[in-house]
């Protein structure tokens, strides 16, 4: 009889321990189509791998594709509602691109499912050191001379191209400055630092180690307001001089009709990752910002970037 009984417990145990682990988790890929060296590459890299810590349900598989505009056409077209893919994209896929050439794209905002925003970002606006130059009357008085200036910037049709030409088109010289197109804000920081441009525009992590051994000087941030914290703490918001800026943004979106249920599940999971600590001190070192949004949120801040491009997209040159 006891051995009956024990048996039984046996086999119990057996055939519990197989349902529970019966129910796999759910892999999704999380592609991100920028530099390979990016803010958002290591972005996703890290908190994709914090996802198997803190979620029961989800794997993240993180991927770099090298691209722009094009590589997000040949996601949205490879994809559909059953697909356990994720993509990063901004205010450049969704405001700046469709403003500025929407026959480049294949889809829009709708065609998507709004899951998190991962991060914000500040450009800052770096000129190499010999220049001299401090502040955005520096430029100004510097542009006076009539000379033709290189930018460095990630991309060719980006938010750093775009605030470029805003920044200096405010100042009547858009026909003024020659984009150096480089393959990421890291390689554009190396190109003023050089001394090869005589601009970029950056993330601050990117610029951080030009600016500390002397290479660079920080004209102003692409923000409202003064930066308050870290290594470029009192660098000067361009906007309170009338720029034009925005923030850089870093939306996770799933393809359109993944369901509520599932959108809410993977919201829910970015959310406790965010909360990390681990991540938090990650986000301190890239110096940007743990930044969820809401749907509405998104949508708000899409309008004010399409507000800018329209206001000063015909100092832009494509």
């Amino acid at each position: 009889m006891k051995r009956s009984v024990l048996f039984a417990v046996i086999i119990m145990m057996i055939l519990g321990s197989i349902g529970c682990g019966s129910k796999e988790r759910e892999t999704w890929v999380v592609t991100c189509p920028w530099a390979e060296t990016g803010v958002a590459a290591k972005v996703n890299e890290k908190t994709s791998a914090k996802a198997e810590e803190v979620s029961k349900q989800f794997i993240l598989e993180p991927i770099v594709k090298k691209g722009d505009i094009s590589t997000v056409n040949e996601w949205f077209a490879g994809c559909d509602a059953q697909s356990k893919e994720l993509v990063f994209a901004g205010e450049g896929m969704f405001a700046i691109a469709p403003t500025m050439n929407p026959d480049s794209l294949e889809f829009n905002y709708d065609d998507f499912t709004f899951v998190e925003n991962l991060y914000s970002s500040i450009f800052v606006l770096s000129a190499k050191a010999d220049l001299d130059l401090h502040s955005p009357i520096d430029v100004q008085m510097y542009m006076t001379e009539g000379k033709t200036v290189k930018v460095a910037v990630n991309g060719s049709a980006g938010s750093e191209g775009f605030l470029t030409y805003a920044f200096f088109g405010s100042m009547s010289h858009e026909d003024d400055i020659e984009l150096v197109i480089c393959s990421s804000a890291d390689a554009a920081a190396k190109e003023v630092a050089s001394g090869r441009a005589d601009f970029a525009v950056s993330h601050q992590s990117q610029i951080l180690e030009a600016y500390e051994s002397g290479k660079v000087t920080i004209i102003g941030a692409f923000d409202g307001e003064d930066i308050t914290e870290g290594p470029f703490a009192g660098v000067e918001g361009l906007g309170k001089y009338g720029y034009p800026y925005f923030r850089n943004r870093c939306f996770v979106m799933a393809p359109k009709g993944i369901g509520a249920g599932s959108s809410r599940l993977l919201k829910s999971m970015y959310d406790k990752i965010l909360e990390d600590k681990e991540i938090i001190a990650f986000y301190d070192d890239m110096m940007i910002e743990i930044d969820p949004m809401t749907e509405q949120e998104v949508r708000e801040h899409l309008d004010s970037v399409k507000k800018i491009v329209e206001g000063y997209r015909s100092f832009f040159q494509e």
